[in-house]
């Protein structure tokens, strides 16, 4: 995930705001903080997974499969979590932290999504991660996913400088069109931004929920 100018907001996206009877009036920032913590950490979070994965195995489960059917995933509150390195700065932005976070490659995996990583697998159906990340965060994200159990998958595809100036959602369009061409047919992408769905050849379209940054 590059955030640079890509990012609109940082941490107040579901409890920013307020609908009142008078209008729409901002929340306190620090209250909007407090809530997202809470919904992380109350188990809200991983609830909302749980039904999500167990509806996109369903829906999984009615397709059939080919031998190039494949499953693309997003890394960043995807199939990795960064919320505790976020929250750490108590869910601000800063490049270098976040630089650092990643070359460490500690991110934990989220355990519903790894359990529908295995889900897919177990099926045969090939797993592609894509993500905005820079480049040069091949090795470490590699290591990241490796060190997490994601140790299956046909390619991890990053943004290198031919696609500097595009937006999340036009790099990851064309990549799914570029793997197409390759010949997998795209069963499914899933990711915790509307960027990572939208655009072509995305199959069934699994959306995570995300409370902590917006990607465009």
């Amino acid at each position: 995930m590059k955030y640079h100018k890509k990012v609109k907001a940082i941490s107040l996206i579901l409890f920013s705001i307020t609908l009142l009877s008078c209008g729409s009036v901002p929340v306190n920032l620090q209250v909007s903080k407090k809530n997202v913590v809470k919904y992380y950490e109350s188990g809200e979070y991983s609830n909302d997974l749980k039904n999500i994965i167990s509806n996109a195995e369903d829906e999984i489960n009615k397709i059939k499969l080919q031998t190039n059917s494949a499953v693309v995933f997003d890394v960043d509150e995807t199939s990795l979590s960064n919320y505790e390195n976020i929250k750490k700065i108590y869910f601000g932005y800063d490049h270098e932290i976040w630089d650092n976070w990643i070359n460490e490659a500690k991110a934990p995996a989220i355990p519903e999504v790894k359990q529908f990583y295995d889900f897919i697998t177990l099926k045969k159906i090939k797993v592609i991660f894509l993500s905005s990340r820079n480049i040069s965060q091949y090795n470490s994200t590699y290591r990241n996913l490796n060190n997490t159990g994601y140790v299956t998958f046909d390619t991890l595809i990053l943004k290198d400088s031919s696609y500097a100036g595009f937006t999340s959602l036009a790099f990851k369009s064309k990549q799914r069109e570029l793997l197409t061409q390759k010949g997998y047919d795209i069963i499914a992408d899933i990711g915790d931004q509307v960027s990572d769905l939208e655009g072509k050849f995305h199959g069934l379209q699994i959306k995570l929920p995300n409370y902590l940054y917006i990607i465009e």
